[in-house]
């Protein structure tokens, strides 16, 4: 369902279940149509995922077909694929934009790097607030987390500006750390960039800036106009 690649051996077929069974995924048949033949077998129609990691539930068409072999029944082809029709956009709210703060500030909670890399989708961007190495892959986000976590950091969204998409969503504004390892509070600029991948809502982008106005002095203030009504 969610590779371009098709799997044609037992090594492309174990590669690609190493990751869709990360999502704890449990099917359920709610159509089936099938055809018997000469020691073999069809079963097509609509399935219903519900992934075990985040109660997401996905549906999709699939078609099966069976042979005997070795004296018991396997998969000879398997096709799976989306909803043709257009798929709905993942429902969310603004409250729970704002709450996917805290499944990244429960990862910081853990000290474990690679907890908090996980929060971030495959094909993320983390300009982060302490290093000027725009971190680009797992590999680089974990690898700052290594040192940022040592602080043990846990944030406080102060404001936030949230829109929604399809598939995407941003919260953007600033925000606050507490570093328990010394007590010092650290306040910062903040970007997040959610998109809907495999089943969870991810970081795709991260953007974490210092309060600029604390080493290039104080800007002059926007001027807010009241509104009066009639």
């Amino acid at each position: 369902t969610v590779s371009d690649v098709p799997r044609t051996d037992y090594p492309g077929i174990v590669d690609y279940f190493t990751n869709f069974l990360k999502l704890e995924p449990q099917g359920k048949i709610e159509s089936g149509n099938v055809i018997v033949g000469t020691n073999w077998a069809q079963d097509a129609g609509i399935y219903e995922f519900t992934m075990g990691v985040n109660g997401a539930k996905v549906k999709g068409r699939y078609t099966f077909v069976y042979v005997f072999e070795d004296g018991e029944w396997k998969i000879s082809q398997h096709h799976s694929s989306v909803m043709p029709e257009g798929t709905k956009p993942q429902a969310i709210t603004e409250s729970e934009v704002k709450d996917l703060f805290q499944l990244w500030n429960k990862a910081l909670a853990t000290e474990d790097p690679d907890a908090v890399a996980k929060r971030y989708a495959s094909k993320a961007v983390l300009l982060p607030t302490v290093s000027d190495v725009p971190r680009t892959d797992y590999d680089l986000i974990k690898d700052y987390f290594v040192g940022f976590l040592k602080k043990q950091p846990q944030g406080e969204i102060l404001e936030s500006n949230v829109t929604i998409g399809h598939n995407w969503c941003q919260d953007a504004g600033i925000y606050e750390f507490t570093m328990g390892a010394t007590g010092d509070k650290v306040k910062g600029r903040y970007s997040f960039v959610y998109v809907w991948e495999e089943g969870q809502w991810k970081i795709s982008h991260h953007h974490s800036s210092v309060m600029p106005e604390a080493f290039l002095g104080p800007a002059p203030k926007p001027a807010i106009k009241d509104t009066v009504s009639a």
